[in-house]
C-alpha cells in the first residue's frame, strides 16, 4: 500500500516527479538553466557595482581631466573593488625626501586638487591610502626597510587629508606595500620615480556605520554614578511621616547653657559695655 503524501505534496506516482534512477523531467532542464543564468547575472552586477556608481564615474571623469591637463601624473581606473587613483611624481619634484616620510609641498598640492572629489566620496565610502617605494634598499635611524617607509608615507598622506582638508577619520586608512608592487623596472631614475607613488583607493562598498559609544551605558566593573544604588539592591523605602501634631522644636543651647564654662576675662580688661 503506497504511503499517502502529506497535504500540499505531490504524489510520488505523479509523472512530474522523477523516480530514483530515472531521468529528470524535461521542465527541470529549463529550470536549472534559468537558475544558472540568474547566478551569472548577479555575479556580473556585483563585478560592475563600482562601475555603475554615478559618483565614482563622475570622480573618475574629473581626475581624468586633471591628468589630461597636466595637473598631475598617473592614472585612474574603476574595477569591481572600487576607484583607484594613482599619483606619480613629475619631473624632479618629489613627494617625500630621500628616506623620509614627511610630505613635501608637491604632494600637498596634488592632494589639494583631488580633495573636492574625495570629499564627495568619503561621506559614503572608505578611502585607503597606499604607499609604494622604489627598489632601492633603505636602512637608517628611522626606517629599517621600505616596508616601514612606505607605511609611514601612507600614514602621513592620510593625516594630511584628515587634519588639513577635513576628510572623516573614521572612513580613512593607510597601508604600505614597500617595493613589492612595482609598475615599472627599477633600473633607471624615471622608472623608479613611477614606483615611488601614492594610490588613493576608494572602496566600492558602502562604509559601515560605526557604533556611537558616547551614549552607551557604563561598562561592567565601572563605578556607579554618585548617589546611585548598587546593582542588585532595591532602593531604600522612605520612612512614613509621623501622625499627630508636629513635635516642638528643641531649643539650641546658648553660651550660658554650654557644657563648658566661659573662659575668664583677661586681666586688666573691663567686663562691661
Amino acid at each position: 500500500m503506497p504511503i499517502r503524501p502529506p497535504k500540499g505534496f505531490i504524489d510520488e506516482t505523479d509523472p512530474r516527479v522523477a523516480q530514483i534512477g530515472h531521468p529528470a523531467p524535461p521542465w527541470l532542464v529549463n529550470y536549472a538553466d534559468l537558475m544558472t543564468e540568474l547566478v551569472c547575472f548577479f555575479v556580473i552586477l556585483y563585478a560592475l557595482s563600482a562601475a555603475l556608481n554615478k559618483n565614482m564615474q563622475q570622480a573618475k571623469s574629473d581626475i581624468d581631466k586633471m591628468m589630461k591637463k597636466g595637473q598631475m601624473a598617473g592614472s585612474v581606473a574603476i574595477d569591481k573593488d572600487g576607484l583607484k587613483i594613482t599619483i606619480e611624481e613629475q619631473g624632479k619634484a618629489s613627494f617625500f625626501g630621500t628616506g623620509d616620510a614627511e610630505p613635501t609641498r608637491e604632494i600637498d598640492d596634488k592632494m589639494a586638487k583631488i580633495v573636492p572629489v574625495l570629499r564627495k566620496l568619503a561621506a559614503d565610502h572608505e578611502i585607503l591610502v597606499e604607499g609604494h617605494t622604489d627598489g632601492q634598499p633603505i636602512h637608517n635611524a628611522y626606517f629599517d626597510s621600505n616596508w616601514e617607509l612606505s607605511t609611514a608615507r601612507a600614514t602621513s598622506v592620510a593625516r594630511l587629508l584628515i587634519e588639513k582638508y577635513g576628510l572623516p577619520a573614521d572612513h580613512m586608512g593607510a597601508v604600505g606595500y614597500g617595493d613589492t608592487r612595482p609598475i615599472a623596472p627599477n633600473d633607471n631614475d624615471a622608472d623608479r620615480a613611477k614606483n615611488r607613488r601614492v594610490v588613493i583607493f576608494v572602496k566600492s562598498g558602502m562604509a559601515p556605520k560605526r557604533p556611537d559609544f558616547s551614549k552607551s551605558p557604563p561598562a561592567s566593573g565601572a563605578p556607579p554614578p554618585a548617589g546611585a544604588a548598587p546593582a542588585g539592591t532595591a532602593p531604600a523605602a522612605s520612612a512614613p511621616a509621623p501622625s499627630g501634631p508636629a513635635p516642638e522644636p528643641v531649643p539650641v543651647p546658648g553660651p550660658a547653657d554650654s557644657a563648658y564654662p566661659p573662659e575668664p576675662a583677661a586681666a586688666g580688661t573691663a567686663g562691661g559695655g
